[in-house]
């Protein structure tokens, strides 16, 4: 168990009422675990907008959320090939899994003209269903919304089977991501493009 301590006043009798002191044991089965699952954060602009309002997220939540005696796990993973892809059964960058479960009960993409920038190749990411609109970075409210679920409220889950195949999409992108690595147009070593 750890502790936090916050504002940390005592009277010169060493109690604490009535001061500003806030102390909260952190249970270990009070985590949340925040995996922010992404494709790049240096050129993407859907992954670094939702890297942004995810820390922002977070940082309105964290202190209401220690208090009640949780800790708030934040895992950045930058996906980086098919095999990656395949360890972390990542359907859509960028993705964002509370407790082992994603935000987004559903997979819904478009056109990414960063992520084609990046790959040489058309290439599709998430975007974000919240109350009835499309967003291509998940708003705030949607954000704060499921870590408070996460801690307090069912979280809606979708059936997914256990098995996993890597999407078309990802293939493309991390084929023609190796492929403008090694300087390649096409993937073939003697093309005439």
């Amino acid at each position: 168990m750890s502790r936090i301590h916050l504002g940390q006043k005592k009277n010169a009798r060493g109690c604490s009422c009535g001061s500003d002191v806030v102390t909260k044991t952190i249970l270990p089965d009070k985590k949340l675990v925040v995996d922010f699952l992404f494709l790049d954060l240096q050129t993407c602009d859907r992954c670094l907008g939702a890297d942004d309002v995810l820390n922002e997220a977070i940082q309105d939540v964290e202190h209401v959320l220690s208090l009640a005696g949780y800790e708030i796990v934040l895992r950045k993973i930058e996906i980086t090939d098919e095999r990656m892809a395949e360890k972390y059964k990542f359907l859509a960058s960028p993705t964002i899994r509370l407790n082992g479960t994603d935000i987004c009960l559903d997979v819904k993409e478009n056109a990414c003209g960063t992520c084609g920038d990046i790959s040489g190749q058309s290439t599709d990411c998430r975007v974000f269903v919240f109350d009835g609109k499309d967003y291509e970075v998940p708003p705030k409210a949607m954000l704060i919304d499921a870590l408070l679920r996460a801690v307090y409220g069912p979280v809606p889950q979708k059936r997914r089977s256990n098995s996993y195949v890597l999407p078309d999409n990802l293939k493309r992108f991390f084929a023609g991501k190796w492929n403008k690595a090694e300087g390649l147009c096409c993937g073939i070593t003697e093309c005439s493009c």
